[in-house]
């Protein structure tokens, strides 16, 4: 097993990760009833190996993968498909139970809106956490302070307690914040989209001015339009594998099953 995540390279260092039969493997201690280990399948994917003393969750088998900066690709399949397991390989999260991983540059996961924010302190306050959360400095996230707040539009609910927000408040104040970071490598999973309608087609363009200031994307969505519009190649995850890769439209094709 080798991992790697340099989120210190130098500027002459190329962004880019790096996986070659990379697996990720979840052994269940204490799994006698078929119903735990179904359950802990549907939350990482992959496949149970029973015939092992311990049985063990296959989430991923052989991923390899090159990515270079100036890559936008999109994660298509089913739920449990291995799709939100591969985005933690890549960010250095997971490391690999056999194969390479190597990640060469500053990461900014994007996995849950919610992670990196506190309900005790002010929706200020937590815009200033979850930026320094997402890799970004104090006096970045002092510089944008007044840009995320005009955009989440919550005026003086801003100064109250996180707790007193309703969801949609909380997302607002979240997108806010994912979208004025400056990442080397971003990963983003589908959560992204979990938003009003009217506020999500007022996100659109930081959504796209973000995927431009990032090195490299890797997307995971169910939404043929989001993907579409944020990248242009995809890998498409089943059982834990890769089933294909390729440029977007060719893969969503193969993945619907309609004809080339």
């Amino acid at each position: 097993m080798s991992v790697s995540n340099d989120s210190t390279a130098s500027p002459s260092s190329p962004i880019g990760i790096v996986t070659k039969d990379a697996c990720v493997d979840f052994p269940i201690f204490d799994a006698k009833s078929r119903s735990l280990k179904k359950t802990v399948v549907n939350l990482v994917g992959g496949n149970v190996d029973s015939s092992r003393k311990v049985p063990v969750i296959e989430a991923l088998r052989d991923i390899t993968v090159s990515l270079e900066h100036g890559a936008r690709v999109g994660l298509v399949g089913h739920n449990g498909a291995g799709k939100s397991t591969l985005l933690r390989l890549l960010s250095g999260i997971y490391e690999p139970t056999r194969g390479i991983a190597e990640v060469r540059g500053r990461v900014a996961p994007v996995f849950d809106l919610g992670v990196g924010m506190d309900p005790e302190i002010s929706g200020l306050e937590n815009i200033m956490i979850r930026g320094l959360f997402l890799g970004m400095t104090r006096k970045q996230m002092q510089e944008r302070v007044d840009d995320i707040a005009d955009f989440t539009e919550l005026g003086d609910f801003l100064h109250m307690p996180l707790r007193t927000y309703s969801t949609g408040m909380r997302v607002r104040l979240a997108l806010g914040v994912v979208t004025s970071i400056d990442p080397e490598i971003l990963l983003l999973d589908e959560g992204i989209g979990a938003v009003d309608a009217a506020f999500l087609e007022k996100s659109k363009q930081r959504l796209v001015a973000l995927v431009e200031r990032s090195g490299l994307l890797v997307f995971a969505s169910h939404s043929d339009e989001f993907l579409r519009e944020l990248c242009d190649t995809a890998i498409w995850m089943e059982h834990g594998r890769i089933k294909q890769q390729g440029v977007l439209d060719d893969v969503l094709r193969a993945y619907k099953g309609l004809p080339a």
